[in-house]
């Protein structure tokens, strides 16, 4: 049973959620400005904070692997909603019309030094992140992370991944930063349906 503080600290995130996608809405010119308290409302009453995420490859094991994810839309990507060691579904550099899910491992400000002395070490600039793959077992070209294609804008990233189904009996919250995991906290708690996330399983 999901308590009344969870319940209201879960549609605080909704609106925020809402208040930020109908600003983005009305930004693009997709709406008006008559018409952005009505988008509010639709999204805050009907929108979820969540969709499913089908994840393959090996690059996120041990943390993930091939699995369903339950992943938490953003309201803005950003360093006020993304932290350093959070998991996150984001668009592939490489081709922008597939999704992959990385660590976060530095945002803008952090200075990379990188372990090849022939390389120079560079600041990460404004509304840029530095993301990895969890694997320690690959290398950095078989990691398919920024070691390979550099830092990511914050703009690609999506969401966060905050739950992960493996089998019907191998499910459990992803480990994120601890204050992802506390503003995740009232959404996984409303949102979360492992039967859901087992009927769209891919075996």
């Amino acid at each position: 049973m999901v308590s009344l503080s969870t319940w209201v600290r879960y549609i605080a995130h909704k609106f925020e959620y809402s208040v930020a996608l109908s600003w983005k809405n009305y930004k693009r010119g997709q709406i008006t400005d008559k018409q952005v308290g009505d988008a509010v409302w639709k999204n805050l009453l009907q929108g979820r904070l969540t969709y499913l995420h089908w994840n393959k490859g090996e690059e996120m094991a041990p943390t993930i692997g091939g699995g369903t994810l339950l992943v938490r839309k953003l309201p803005a990507s950003d360093p006020a909603h993304v932290f350093v060691g959070d998991v996150v579904v984001l668009k592939n550099p490489e081709n922008t019309e597939s999704y992959i899910v990385r660590r976060v491992a530095a945002v803008e400000g952090y200075e990379m030094v990188s372990s090849d002395e022939k390389d120079e070490p560079f600041v990460l600039e404004k509304e840029e992140c530095w993301v990895l793959a969890d694997n320690e077992k690959l290398k950095p070209k078989e990691a398919n992370d920024s070691r390979k294609f550099g830092p990511v804008p914050m703009t690609d990233v999506v969401g966060r991944v905050m739950y992960c189904l493996r089998t019907a009996v191998d499910h459990g919250p992803v480990q994120n930063s601890h204050y992802g995991m506390q503003k995740d906290s009232p959404v996984l708690e409303v949102e979360l349906d492992v039967d859901e996330m087992a009927r769209n399983h891919k075996a």
